[in-house]
């Protein structure tokens, strides 16, 4: 019988910071070793660098703590950015006006597994 892939998992919810900027950095770590992962996001001068090395980081940790998994053997598995709840402001403008203002969120998820030996 096939052994079943070990994975953990880290999510950040409600973080500052647009999806779609988020995204950008995410697409480039997808399928990478967790250490070339970190290394990409520590060189890539994005806002969302920061954030998703944490998110990242946290992943291993998890894998590590709680399923006994060696960081040398972990890749991302999976790594997607969903939209969280959007804070709504305004801002005045001329003649009494005001314009809406959308300071969005998003949920970031990293998924590490193990490499198949």
């Amino acid at each position: 019988m096939a052994e079943e892939i070990q994975s953990a998992k880290a999510t950040a919810k409600t973080v500052r910071i647009a999806a779609r900027k988020a995204r950008l950095v995410i697409d480039l770590i997808r399928g990478h070793d967790v250490a070339e992962a970190i290394a990409i996001l520590e060189f890539t001068p994005r806002a969302g660098s920061p954030i998703i090395e944490k998110v990242l980081k946290s992943a291993i940790a998890n894998a590590e703590h709680n399923y006994d998994l060696d960081a040398q053997n972990l890749f991302v598995s999976e790594a997607y950015v969903d939209e969280g709840p959007t804070l709504k402001r305004f801002r005045p403008r001329a003649k009494g006006s005001a314009s809406p203002i959308n300071k969005r969120t998003s949920h970031i998820t990293v998924v590490v597994s193990e490499k198949e030996a």
